[in-house]
């Protein structure tokens, strides 16, 4: 038998779950007995290793180990391990071959996988996840934003079904996400969502980092070395700021007091970040915080206290955390790979979990194109015509019609824009894709060009530029990321 598995690629730690036998989504835990895996890769023994000894080689040997690559995918920055050269899109590919490898020892063969990403993800970022998929061996057709994920473990986990509007809190170790949906049943659809994309946990950490370097400094007039206190530790002090008021990091003999109150202190612009997000999400969703039933958590982040507040203060509610806020996404994620197979491999019990299940997405973006059109002196000028707006539901297919500016023309230039706001100057917009249809000669101005977007189940987007007349098309999707590793990702050895 195989498997439709969720996984949740985190910043800091990744999970990855499945429907069992009996209907009832769960999480693998690896070999230490842990839900979760660290998302680190260290070179050990010139091997490869991922996971939590990883992590703490990271924290003592930074040069033979990366961490915290998520935030950079889709980019071209490198990490260097040992020496040599690694893209975020290499390394998140060991983590998910690692969890892969994780789940067939103890569970069975691998037959679909989901990936979850943040809501906020670039295209870039959302092909490079679906290439790093692929390169770890698994079969992928779907990704699914996080706090999407989250919501449909919710519905799914209330068991009579939830009606009303909620909002999805998810902060994790790298991102924050915000989502308003509504929920009727085991539907649900998203409203609005706005994220962060490097706003979280390790922000947290790196703050508490400096409170204590500069404490340290105070008290001892010495500099604080990273091998004194490696972040990993910053990271277990700022977990126990979340329970208690005060904490104390021996440091070389030295006892360093930090409380609460000058944590939140230090890290209080990040935390003003998150609440006008979250903010400018209910104003985007059109809703009052009367008319929300419940907040949602998801993420390991929101442990922390601050998350309370700014939950009272905007949405009016105080959170709901129903279970372990390290593995929602992941439950959320095996819930819609299997609702999204075609069942061959399902039983009765876990068809039944699953087949009531319905989730709506929205783009996060708008989408547009370059054109000339005339400004209000009359003159004709650049500007970015929008055809797929912010808060769409997905999938979706736009076409608009638009004609050529002059006679003779023999090519026209097909981009693709991405803005976070309806935008017509083209200076405030990022162009994501530029192509050129070359058209027939000698033709009169005002020819028909039709510019279709279609943005499909995973948020990526298919374009089609066609000049009516001659047929000509130009067709492409956005595919750039992770075509620079795909040739030697198999000679890495991971243990």
């Amino acid at each position: 038998m195989s498997y439709y598995v969720g996984i949740d690629l985190g910043t800091t730690y990744s999970a990855i779950a499945y429907i069992d036998e009996s209907g009832r989504p769960v999480v693998v835990p690896n070999d230490r007995g842990s839900t979760i895996t660290a998302s680190c890769v260290a070179s050990i023994g010139g091997k490869l290793i991922v996971g939590e000894k990883a992590r703490r080689h990271w924290a003592n040997d930074p040069e033979n180990a990366a961490a915290r690559f998520k935030r950079d995918m889709g980019t071209t920055k490198e990490f260097q391990i040992a020496g040599d050269s690694y893209t975020p899109t290499q390394l998140s590919t060991l983590v998910l071959a690692e969890l892969k490898h994780l789940f067939e020892d103890n569970i069975g063969p691998v037959a679909e996988a989901v990936v979850t990403i943040p809501a906020n993800f670039s295209q870039e970022a959302r092909e490079a996840t679906m290439a790093a998929a692929q390169k770890a061996g698994l079969k992928i057709k779907f990704i699914i934003n996080e706090p999407t994920a989250a919501a449909l473990y919710y519905a799914y986990h209330s068991g009579d079904g939830l009606s009303g509007n909620y909002v999805v809190f998810d902060l994790g170790g790298g991102t924050f996400d915000v989502s308003v949906i509504k929920v009727n049943g085991n539907n649900v659809d998203v409203i609005a969502s706005n994220g962060l994309q490097k706003l979280g946990g390790d922000d947290f950490d790196n703050e508490l980092w400096k409170l204590v370097s500069k404490k340290f400094k105070e008290e001892t007039g010495k500099e604080l070395a990273n091998e004194d206190f490696p972040l990993n530790d910053a990271e277990e002090e700022k977990k126990s700021l979340s329970s208690r008021k005060r904490t104390t990091a021996d440091i070389d003999m030295e006892l360093i007091d930090i409380t609460r109150l000058e944590f939140q202190e230090a890290i209080s612009t990040m935390v003003a970040q998150i609440e006008m997000m979250c903010e400018a999400t209910m104003e985007e969703a059109g809703i009052a915080t009367s008319d929300i039933t419940e907040v949602f958590l998801a993420g390991g982040s929101t442990r922390m206290p601050f998350v309370i507040d700014i939950c009272d203060r905007v949405f009016g509610k105080e959170p709901t955390a129903t279970v372990n806020v390290d593995e929602i996404v992941a439950l959320g994620a095996a819930l819609y790979a299997a609702q999204k197979s075609d069942g061959s491999s399902l039983n009765e019990l876990q068809k039944n979990s699953v087949k009531a299940l319905q989730v709506s997405e929205v783009s996060n973006e708008c989408f547009g194109t370059i054109c000339v059109d005339m400004s209000e002196s009359g003159r004709p000028e650049l500007q970015n015509s929008v055809l797929i707006k912010k808060g769409t539901q997905i999938p979706c297919s736009v076409t608009k019609r638009y004609q050529t500016i002059k006679d003779g023309q023999v090519k026209i230039n097909c981009q693709i824009t991405e803005s976070k706001s309806p935008e017509t100057d083209p200076k405030f917009v990022k162009v994501i894709c530029d192509e050129d249809l070359e058209l027939p000669p000698n033709r009169p101005e005002g020819q028909e060009v039709d510019v279709t977007f279609s943005y499909d189940a995973n948020q990526m987007i298919h374009a089609v530029f066609k000049d009516v007349q001659s047929g000509k098309t130009k067709d492409f999707s956005i595919n750039r990321a992770g075509s620079n590793d795909s040739n030697d990702i198999d000679k890495f050895l991971v243990e």
